[in-house]
């Protein structure tokens, strides 16, 4: 969280840079220009050096939480005999190596991200949108034989703006976590299906290895099917988000426009509400930009819980042993 604030503190002190340094590229102030230079060194370092230890407190977090789930998962499977007792044919428990490698995983890897991205957007936005308050001011236009007033027109813009691609997103994408759930479960049939074909048949009938090879060609035409119905759900979902990002700054600029022409605001002040209209919607639209992490987490969530419930299911053979003495004497 303390890097998250200081990542925030720079892009503050780089939004504020941008514009100084437009506007000494309008004044054509050279002096000026080399002092924004000499500003631009320390941010740029402070930049890149928070950016690097964000990464190893985030993996640091996200390696210690899956070492717990993975021990916690695991030793529950393999105390009590419950690996030897589980009925793996049943739904929500197949391929449980799986469920405890790769589920686990991202169940744990995915939530640091999100909850990481979701604060610092909740911080951008509400420290850009004073920026875009300040600079945008109130737009005056002529209309209907009238002179209307927008007050902080800027940011009913960007709201409006992040609530449509939102709602496109969240429309276009309603499908994706269980076609990603489906996708799942048939990457780890499949890698079943390989590992019983390296098992040893013994006196088996040659039938059995056939039988095997089937299940694997099966299990291989499964996948790349459910690949193919992913392959449409993200095609639908990266429209969506393509068009967000190449629309933002255009509609940015195009916002600002009248202000600039009536000569209300400068070019530092247009570049650094553009700059700022974006960062805003990119925040606002934190669930567009991370809707398919979410319903892949959401889907290893989903194997990970089904897999403990099962193994509640089985209970405590030692306790139950006792109830059964019990009821007989």
């Amino acid at each position: 969280m303390i890097v998250v604030l200081l990542q925030l503190l720079v892009q503050y002190l780089l939004n504020l840079w941008n514009r100084h340094f437009f506007d000494s590229l309008q004044t054509r102030d050279v002096a000026a220009l080399w002092m924004q230079v000499e500003v631009l060194v320390p941010l740029a370092a402070g930049s890149v050096l928070i950016a690097v230890t964000s990464v190893w407190a985030r993996m640091t977090t996200q390696r210690k939480w899956r070492e717990f789930l993975l021990r916690h998962v695991a030793d529950y499977w393999l105390s009590q005999e419950r690996f030897r007792r589980l009925d793996y044919t049943a739904t929500g428990v197949e391929n449980p190596e799986y469920r405890i490698s790769e589920n686990v995983r991202i169940a744990t890897d995915s939530p640091i991200d999100l909850i990481m991205a979701l604060l610092s957007s909740v911080l951008t936005a509400a420290v850009f949108l004073s920026i875009l308050w300040d600079i945008g001011g109130t737009l005056n236009f002529e209309a209907f034989g009238g002179v209307w007033s927008i007050p902080g027109y800027l940011v009913i813009g960007v709201i409006v703006y992040s609530m449509v691609f939102s709602g496109l997103m969240m429309l276009v994408g309603r499908n994706l976590s269980p076609v990603i759930e489906r996708q799942l479960q048939a990457e780890a049939e499949l890698r079943a299906a390989a590992d019983a074909l390296r098992q040893e048949n013994g006196d088996e009938a040659q039938q059995s290895d056939a039988e095997k090879r089937g299940t694997f060609w099966k299990a291989t035409h499964v996948v790349l099917q459910r690949w193919r119905n992913l392959l449409w759900e993200l095609m639908r979902t990266t429209l969506v988000s393509q068009s967000n990002f190449l629309l933002a700054p255009i509609v940015a600029w195009l916002l600002c426009a009248p202000k600039f022409v009536a000569g209300t605001m400068s070019l530092g002040e247009l570049t650094q509400a553009a700059a700022a209209f974006v960062t805003v919607q990119s925040a606002f639209n934190w669930l567009v930009d991370n809707y398919s992490r979410l319903a892949d987490w959401q889907a290893s969530v989903h194997r990970v819980a089904t897999f403990l419930l099962a193994l509640d299911a089985l209970g405590d053979p030692e306790a139950l042993s006792e109830q059964v003495e019990a009821a007989r004497s």
